[in-house]
């Protein structure tokens, strides 16, 4: 399956663990990671513009680095709508529900006191982007002293109801995720742990829970049972070294 590359690049800063967004591309050069997307059969999911009328979107995507300790580093991408409110058919709505823990962790507060990026201050050009219609990777370099870190992805899609997230959820309900124009089902959330000393090149990711419903919260659930359609938007999240 072909998997697009999106020019992106992070470096993380070896002496503080911390990492900072840059404009140039990085290759996948000696030492650098690449953090890879599959997609799954609920990738691109129906949504309603008029009558019968529907189009095939993408999911909102969300990826970040954490320290060992949980620590938020960066953002090395997030999907343009997120990323800019370029909510078209929301209704207002400026889908706090979308991507949640990703929100959350970065820990800036905006003017209306949600933590989402505004149109009057979005996200950097380096780090969002359209959302991809199937597969992709993005690059990280490691600073020299970095050892561990922690990949988290997030994936989302807009009026993904099912029995037990449903439309007519009311807020305040511990199952209201947005309302009618809102997600559904909540994101999910996949976290890969690389080691760079343990001689592994390759590290899968696994599903660690689900996020907020209503994205109230930054906390991670663990308990996906109630999930059905948002457990297929991925296939694998995969981190590779290259040596």
């Amino acid at each position: 399956m072909h998997m697009k590359e999106i020019s992106l690049s992070v470096m993380l800063a070896a002496a503080t663990l911390s990492c900072s967004a840059q404009s140039k591309s990085v290759e996948f050069g000696p030492g650098n990671l690449k953090v890879a997307i599959e997609q799954g059969e609920s990738w691109l999911h129906d949504f309603p513009l008029f009558w019968f009328v529907k189009m095939k979107n993408s999911p909102q995507i969300a990826i970040w680095t954490e320290d060992p300790e949980g620590n938020f580093l960066e953002t090395i991408y997030v999907s343009k709508k997120t990323a800019r409110q370029g909510w078209v058919a929301a209704g207002g709505n400026r889908r706090k529900e979308s991507l949640p823990c990703w929100s959350h962790a970065q820990g800036k507060q905006y003017a209306d006191g949600l933590y989402l990026p505004t149109k009057g201050e979005p996200l950097p050009d380096a780090v969002t982007g359209a959302t991809p219609k199937g597969s992709f990777g993005v690059h990280i370099q490691p600073g020299e002293q970095v050892r561990q870190l922690i990949v988290k992805c997030e994936f989302n899609h807009s009026v993904d109801f099912n029995e037990a997230y449903p439309k007519d959820a009311k807020e305040g309900d511990a199952n209201y995720s947005g309302g009618k124009l809102g997600s559904g089902q909540p994101a999910v959330v996949y976290q890969v742990t690389v080691d760079l000393t343990s001689g592994q090149q390759v590290f899968q990711g696994k599903l660690i829970g689900h996020s907020s419903p209503d994205g109230s919260d930054g906390a991670i659930y663990p308990d996906t049972s109630k999930l059905t359609t948002a457990l297929d938007i991925v296939k694998s999240v995969t981190v590779s070294v290259n040596p």
